[in-house]
């Protein structure tokens, strides 16, 4: 699929317009509870699909079920982000208040990520034809281990890049307000905001490399590959909110992940070989039933659980319920020492 440079300057203008919204209609750091959240997330949900009835009008169907097939296997492991950024905010204990700010420059960092990784990953898909095997192995590995070691997370305190950077750069162990840096006896020092900041930048370089590939195993054009890691990266923190008082109820998602992993790996092999790419109807088809059965096979797991699992109403259920009280299955919920 060939695309003027015109049209990724739409593109990107458009993006950097919604992240601009984003960043006015939050500037108060007030606390973003459950139906704020959910309207949002309806929002970037909304305008993600409305961008395949664009592509369906302008290139064909062929062209829009592979942006959506790209979508939602986007969407679905952001998912497994959220887990992520709720155990990272449980840690640190963020305050409630100031959690938006870090994942409004996490999502910025994520996009970052991501269109770096895109146009190397499908450069290389493109010139060299073993690195569909790499590719296609690495995912299959990562499904693994998302399946059978998802347990095994490393305190986000000892990442070695928060390490690195809290030897390198003078950081004061308080939350200063929403800054992530500020000044001490006259000495500019990072806050643990910034602490959290990078922990959440860092964690996200890891998802990206996962993400990208499972995504270049459906399609190698960069702009297909780029719009839909936008739309479903776009929504990332309202998604947060939405489901940061109802993660542990997808106890059994993560499988569902793998599964979507391990496919996308071995729809990648089998591009280079004399079977082929799989027809996009199916590969939609496996993401729909996928995701669709492991989130009602969590749910029917959990059946009798309270709304949020944290003692919140539906309507208040939100990032508050972070604050050292929650973390997703299997995390540890101990506090960094200063």
């Amino acid at each position: 699929m060939s695309v003027s440079w015109w049209v990724w300057a739409i593109l990107m203008l458009v993006i950097a317009a919604m992240l601009a919204v984003d960043l006015f209609l939050h500037r108060d750091n007030h606390v973003i509870g459950f139906r704020e959240a959910a309207v949002w997330s309806g929002i970037w949900i909304a305008a993600g699909l409305l961008f395949g009835v664009v592509l369906l009008a302008w290139q064909g169907g062929e062209v829009a079920g592979t942006y959506y097939a790209g979508y939602l296997i986007e969407k679905a492991l952001s998912i497994d982000n959220v887990f992520v950024f709720a155990m990272i905010f449980t840690y640190f204990a963020v305050p409630a208040a100031v959690q938006h700010k870090v994942l409004f420059w996490g999502v910025i960092g994520a996009l970052l990520f991501r269109l770096v990784f895109i146009f190397v990953g499908a450069e290389l898909l493109e010139t060299f034809f073993w690195t569909a095997y790499v590719f296609g192995a690495f995912l299959i590995y990562t499904g693994y281990k998302m399946a059978f070691r998802h347990d095994e997370q490393t305190p986000p305190d000892r990442n070695p890049v928060v390490r690195l950077v809290r030897r390198v750069i003078p950081t004061d162990a308080k939350y200063h307000g929403d800054k992530f840096f500020t000044r001490i006896d006259g000495r500019r020092v990072a806050t643990l905001l910034c602490v959290v900041l990078i922990a959440v930048e860092a964690t996200d370089l890891i998802f990206a490399i996962d993400s990208v590939a499972a995504i270049l195993a459906i399609t190698t054009s960069t702009f297909l590959v780029w719009t839909a890691n936008a739309f479903a990266i776009l929504g990332l923190r309202s998604l947060y909110f939405c489901l940061a008082g109802l993660l542990r109820r997808f106890v059994h998602l993560h499988y569902g992940l793998a599964v979507l992993l391990a496919f996308a790996g071995a729809k990648l092999i089998l591009s280079e070989t004399p079977v082929g790419k799989l027809p996009i109807p199916v590969t939609l088809g496996v993401i729909v039933v996928t995701i669709a059965v492991s989130i009602a096979w969590s749910l029917r797991s959990t059946r009798g659980a309270t709304s949020a699992a944290t003692g919140h109403t539906p309507d208040d259920a939100g990032p508050s319920a972070l604050s050292g009280t929650t973390a997703p299955p299997g995390r540890s919920s101990s506090k960094p020492h200063p």
